[in-house]
């Protein structure tokens, strides 16, 4: 399989943009730019990083917590200053529950080591999730090798003539049950 068409056809999952933060061994704060993020399990709770196990990241993470920081849609600077581009400005941190945080992130969530699997040339990180923070900011996506924003939000309802917003019925509208008696 050609590596490049096999990343072409990953690309076309449109995914969130998260941050991996753990403590380095020095005990300071690092992280990892990574799309491959995936819920697993409610009972227990757990969620999925893969990380690639050339990254300092991966090495940080075994039998350490770490938290996942879903990056929100003004945080390209944040992505791309984890993904080996630098920013002039060090993105600000903010103490975790487990690990440290980024700040402004869109959510938060906050894992102790679980299991960890192979992935071949990527590191699978189950982490239990100790603690979540969500924001009611928009994330920053991927797709296609780019990264992108949601668009204008548009409801279930478009067409319908019971919309509540354009069709016979609007937010006010009372419904009173048809009495037992009147059903016979």
């Amino acid at each position: 399989m050609d590596s490049r068409e096999l990343r072409n056809a990953f690309g076309q999952f449109a995914t969130g943009v998260t941050v991996v933060t753990c403590t380095s061994a020095d005990g300071r704060p690092h992280g990892a730019t990574v799309n491959a993020f995936t819920a697993v399990s409610l009972e227990p709770a757990l969620a999925q990083v893969t990380l690639t196990r050339t990254s300092k990241a991966c090495q940080y993470l075994d039998g350490k917590p770490f938290a996942i920081n879903v990056l929100a849609d003004d945080q390209l600077d944040v992505a791309w200053h984890f993904a080996g581009r630098p920013a002039d400005r060090t993105p600000g941190w903010v103490d975790g529950p487990l690990a440290p945080l980024l700040q402004g992130a869109a959510t938060t969530i906050s894992c102790r080591p679980w299991r960890t699997y192979d992935g071949g040339d990527h590191l699978i990180v189950i982490g239990e999730v100790a603690a979540v923070e969500i924001t009611a900011r928009d994330p920053l996506l991927f797709h296609g090798g780019r990264f992108r924003y949601l668009g204008p939000v548009e409801t279930h309802w478009s067409g319908s003539l019971d919309c509540p917003d354009f069709g016979w019925f609007d937010t006010t509208a009372v419904f009173t049950p048809l009495l037992e008696r009147n059903l016979r």
